[in-house]
């Protein structure tokens, strides 16, 4: 079988393309596995849709699966332009519903889900958290110091609230070229990750609602310490950053 492995600031993805809809959770956790298969953050396998240009399944590390992913989208989108799937201009079905990408070379735009803020008041060991779903529900808190990153903490409230949960340094809070720094933990990985799109924008939106950000633009670094930039225009939340293809191979399970 025939597997492309590409890289979307930090999260990596298996991607293949098949004409049949099934259960491939028990594939997803052999190709990911990091010793004894190709290694990746997730499984995408993209489907033909009667209307869109394609449709996908998402699996997570573990075999479970994802109704969004933020990098997955970009990914995927590069994949499909570059196999001949679709134009550079494509929209495709995630469970979490319609995803509008661009691929302009290896930097890709997703068109991303708009944001539900579910709870703005939360209060953890006397921090305050905003549970917001974008495509995919996060825990967001901000911090002073990035490296404040405890993953005991970060898995007892993933357990607690069934979320992956986003830590947020913001820099250059008086000037206008602001920052945002985010570490991730991600269930379905059950561990810190090098970068989370969904997570990434929520993190945005979170700062846009506080009203902490000058701009409706932000850099946002993740842990891959690759820049990705996080828009709103016209109230629609984009996401821009570069895709890697880093190989293909024919694997035999």
């Amino acid at each position: 079988m025939f597997y492309a492995k590409y890289n979307a600031s930090g999260n990596d993805f298996v991607i293949f393309h098949s004409f049949n809809k099934h259960n491939r959770s028990a594939l997803a956790q052999v190709l990911c596995d990091r010793n004894n298969g190709i290694g990746a953050d997730g499984l995408i396998v993209l489907l033909p849709h009667r209307s869109l240009d394609f449709q996908w399944e998402f699996y997570n590390n573990d075999g479970s699966t994802a109704s969004m992913c933020g990098n997955g989208t970009r990914a995927a989108a590069h994949y499909a332009f570059n196999h001949g799937l679709a134009d550079a201009n494509l929209s495709f079905l995630t469970e979490a519903g319609i995803i509008s990408c661009q691929v302009q070379g290896d930097i890709v735009q997703s068109q991303m889900l708009d944001a539900k803020i579910l709870d703005r008041n939360i209060v953890i060991d006397d921090q305050k958290l905003w549970l917001i779903d974008t495509g995919v529900r996060h825990l967001i808190q901000l911090t002073n110091n990035i490296e404040n990153f405890d993953l005991k903490y970060c898995r007892k409230l993933r357990q607690q609230y069934d979320a992956n949960v986003n830590i947020v340094q913001l820099q250059n809070q008086e000037t206008q070229d602001q920052k945002a720094l985010v570490r991730t933990y991600e269930r379905g990985v059950e561990n810190e990750t090098l970068a989370c799109g969904t997570g990434m924008t929520a993190s945005f939106v979170y700062l846009l609602e506080q009203g902490l950000i000058k701009t409706k633009q932000l850099i946002v670094e993740p842990r891959s310490g690759e820049q990705l930039v996080l828009s709103q225009k016209d109230n629609k939340l984009f996401f821009q950053g570069a895709v890697k293809h880093c190989f293909s191979t024919f694997y035999k399970i």
